[in-house]
């Protein structure tokens, strides 16, 4: 009985680390979205340093794992527009 509690647990936490992959997935989309309509010559200096953050810390991630981001993202997207 104790592996079955084990076995139980594990999934527990494998679903709600699922369920937190999806979401930064959709922040990560939603941010490389963001920072490509934008325009620096349009921002105050703050703004296009923060920008700035975002976008190399976007172009660290495989280009597998921004994919995702940007489907997860659109996904998300056309979910609340219905």
């Amino acid at each position: 009985m104790p592996h079955q509690q084990e076995i139980a647990m594990l999934r527990r936490e494998l679903e709600m680390l699922m369920h937190e992959r999806q979401a930064l997935l959709q922040v990560t989309g939603a941010s490389a979205a963001l920072i490509a309509s934008l325009d620096p010559e349009a921002l105050p200096v703050g703004a296009v340093e923060s920008a700035d953050l975002v976008a190399t810390t976007l172009n660290a991630l495989s280009e597998e794992s921004l994919q995702d981001a940007l489907m997860a993202a659109h996904a998300h997207a056309e979910m609340l527009r219905e």
